[in-house]
């Protein structure tokens, strides 16, 4: 929370290059299964935050954009390709995911269901086993440094150390 009791967030892409803070209560969050959101994320659908009245600053960097059809633009990172935004004539929506707590933004509506893959519903019905449980590639696991930005704002990215 802001001083003013507004909430805040933050986030950005995997490799640090552009970050975001939100100051305000976000909007409707949503998944979308459209083709051209499937596209643009390159998955099974979208899952996107309106920012609705909330104050969005860029902190570092500003994605590139993409005018993906004659209403809509999408913002990615220029460097990691990684999804942040896609801005209509109602505003601009942020992904889900590029938030450094996306666990606090659950969605609440789907759009687009034309475009649905017909086994979404069932992913979570599949076997599941944590990164560890796969003791054919725990030496590959085990050796394993991420160069991904953490989910937290840092004063220089990327560390001097790996430049």
């Amino acid at each position: 929370m802001s001083l003013d009791n507004r909430p805040v967030y933050s986030g950005g892409c995997q490799c640090g290059a552009v970050r975001f803070h939100v100051e305000g209560a976000l909007g409707d969050a949503s998944v979308c299964h459209c083709r051209m959101c499937q596209k643009a994320f390159g998955n099974f659908y979208a899952p996107l935050v309106s920012v609705r009245q909330a104050k969005l600053t860029w902190t570092r960097g500003e994605p590139k954009k993409f005018r993906s059809s004659n209403f809509g633009v999408r913002g990615f990172c220029g460097d990691c390709g990684t999804p942040l935004t896609f801005e209509a004539p109602d505003g601009v929506a942020l992904a889900i995911a590029a938030f450094d707590e996306p666990e606090e933004i659950a969605p609440t509506v789907q759009w687009g269901l034309e475009g649905k893959l017909p086994y979404v519903d069932h992913v979570h019905e599949l076997k599941g086993y944590s990164t560890e449980e796969d003791p054919e590639a725990a030496d590959f696991v085990n050796d394993i440094v991420s160069f991904q930005h953490p989910d937290h704002d840092t004063d220089q990215w990327p560390p001097k150390e790996r430049k």
